[in-house]
């Protein structure tokens, strides 16, 4: 008699009955956290209602390690655009794009900053994966949704996010402010 669970696999006669034996001794020898999902929420600190602060996981850290980012330190920039990053690339992540936006010097210069709010954002940079190492990104006023400019890329000599990053600060420059 073959279960469905186990029709791929041949399993002797004399060693089934050893299957669940072996799956309860499995999930008895982890440890509590090892098969939860919500052990990283349980070891947070509280938060209090006056210290406004956001919580990231960044992926170089082990499981149990929470960086805590105070909202505080930095009052908002009311006179920065606010950019958007939006990526369909599964190669590429909105993310990447951010980071290495914000390592260029002429990005805080030309006073735009990152906003994880598409409804709070004047510009939004779109990222999409075309034709195996092409890449076309485009920004777009968020407002009157009109394309301010756009432009395709290789991902070949470089990367892909450092060079849309490159490519925003440039145009941005030609282009005259709000």
């Amino acid at each position: 008699m073959k279960t469905p669970a186990l029709q791929g696999y041949a399993i002797p006669r004399t060693l089934r009955h050893l299957l669940p034996l072996a799956v309860v001794a499995f999930i008895a020898s982890c440890p509590d956290g090892c098969l939860a999902q919500d052990t990283v929420s349980k070891s947070l600190p509280q938060q209090t209602e006056t210290a406004a602060s956001r919580q990231r996981r960044t992926s170089s850290e082990s499981d149990d390690a929470v960086i805590i980012f105070d909202a505080k330190q930095e009052g908002p920039r009311k006179a920065g655009r606010r950019v958007f990053v939006r990526s369909s690339s599964l190669l590429v992540r909105g993310a990447v794009v951010e980071d290495k936006l914000l390592k260029r010097p002429e990005f805080q210069q030309l006073g735009f900053v990152i906003t994880r709010e598409l409804s709070e954002a004047d510009l939004i940079l779109e990222l999409r994966h075309d034709l195996f190492t092409m890449y076309v990104f485009s920004v777009v006023d968020a407002k009157t949704e009109l394309v301010l400019t756009s432009g395709k890329l290789s991902s070949l000599g470089g990367t892909v996010a450092g060079k849309v990053a490159k490519r925003f600060v440039k145009e941005m420059t030609r282009s005259p402010g709000p």
